[in-house]
Parts: C-alpha cells; structure tokens; sequence
C-alpha cells in the first residue's frame, strides 16, 4: 500500500462519488488516499483494521478461508465498494481476505475519527447500512453458488464477474487456474475441462495470459444470473 499525496486526484474521486451527501464539508475530514497495486494483499483475514476504505478505482475480491487452507469466492468489489463496515461496527479484526485484482485506488478514513466525530451522521450511518446489507446479500448468493451450483456454472458466474464490461477480457496474470479452481471449490483438473468444453463451443478463447469471451449471451444463460458481486 501506498499513500498517495494528490489532492488534485483526492478531489476528483470525492467529487464523482458524491461523497458529500454523506460527509458535508469535504475539507474538514481527514481523507487519505491510498494505492494498492493488483495482486496485492490489501487485508489479511484476522488482521487488525484501522480505517474504513472506499473503493474508487479498480476491482478487488473478497475471499474466506476453509479449514483445508484453501479459500473460497465470496464476491468482486467495484467501486464505490465500502471495505470495513462490519469491523467497524462490531469492532473486530478483518473477516475476509481483500485481494486487489487490478491496481486500486481506496479512500481511507481512521475508525477513531468516525467514533469520534461522525455516529451522530444520519447520512454516514445509512450508507453503512445499505453496505452491510448488500454483503448479507452477496454472501447469501456466493453460499448458494458455491454449494448448489456445478463448476461450469461458477466459472461463469466467475467470469461475468471479474471481466471488464467493455472487451470482456481476463488476464490470467491476476490468478491462475489452479487459483481459480480454488476459489471455485474444485480442483485444476475439472476446471481445465469445463474451459476446453467452453473453448470448444467457442463461448471463450483461452490464451495462456488470458481468456477472451467469444459468446456472452451463452456464458449469461449458463451462470443462470448468479454473480460473484
């Protein structure tokens, strides 16, 4: 992580994500901007957590450990994702392991400095509850996924998660399949042959830096909606 000294750049993301409904007065809080680069570990599961963070550039994923030491998908943020809603609230330490996927851009702001000075903000305490309850929801859908749906169908709802909406393209730098097949809950092996049976229906084309979608229509009706976000 990185501190990044821009108010330039600060501004411009408070200013397209509307954060003065929820904090008036802009100036009078202490913003940090702060870059995380992709791949990188942004919080450990277990770990102490100081700051709320806010999303304003860039995709990470939220993952749970599982006995095995393995770890299973629960969800991609985009922005304007709130990371830290719940440690804040219950006051402890971080429940997922948060990976940034692309580089990102957060807006931190301290926990102390919100006890401080921001429980009697009806516009902050609302937006905490909309995060909150959409994760009850997203964690709700990755449980269903997970444990009901077969491996072409999360692979799927995988890739209509992690791709870029515009060229539908993965880059396999980010994660590898036997990554993947974990997240997913299954092992290398299958994974690679759902995605030959996908690259032999050209719904996709794989590279070995990454994965094209020839055929999204196809991939939306085998996900059959979910999504991982």
């Amino acid at each position: 992580m990185k501190i990044v000294k821009n108010e330039h750049l600060l501004h411009e993301k408070l200013v397209t994500y509307h954060f003065e409904t929820i904090f008036p007065q802009l100036k009078k809080h202490p913003f940090v901007l702060q870059a995380f680069e992709a791949g990188e570990v942004m919080l450990a599961e277990g770990a102490d957590m100081t700051s709320l963070l806010y999303l304003v550039e860039g995709t990470m994923k939220a993952t749970a450990s599982v006995g095995n030491g393995k770890s299973l998908l629960l969800r991609f943020n985009h922005p304007l994702a709130v990371i830290g809603d719940i440690e804040f609230i219950r006051h402890v330490p971080v429940q997922s392991q948060i990976t940034a996927v692309t580089d990102c851009l957060c807006i931190a702001l301290s926990f102390e400095y919100l006890r401080r000075f921001e429980m009697n903000n009806a516009a902050f305490l609302k937006s905490l509850l909309q995060h909150v309850t959409y994760k009850l929801q997203t964690n709700t859908t990755a449980s269903r996924v997970n444990l009901l749906s077969s491996v072409d169908q999360r692979f799927a709802s995988y890739l209509l998660s992690v791709t870029d909406s515009e060229d539908f393209a993965y880059d396999m730098q980010y994660a590898s399949v036997s990554e993947i097949a974990d997240l997913l809950g299954t092992t290398h092996r299958h994974l690679n042959r759902v995605m030959k049976q996908l690259v032999e229906r050209r719904v996709i084309e794989k590279s070995r830096r990454s994965i094209h979608i020839l055929n999204k229509a196809a991939l939306e009706e085998l996900s059959q909606g979910a999504r991982y976000e």
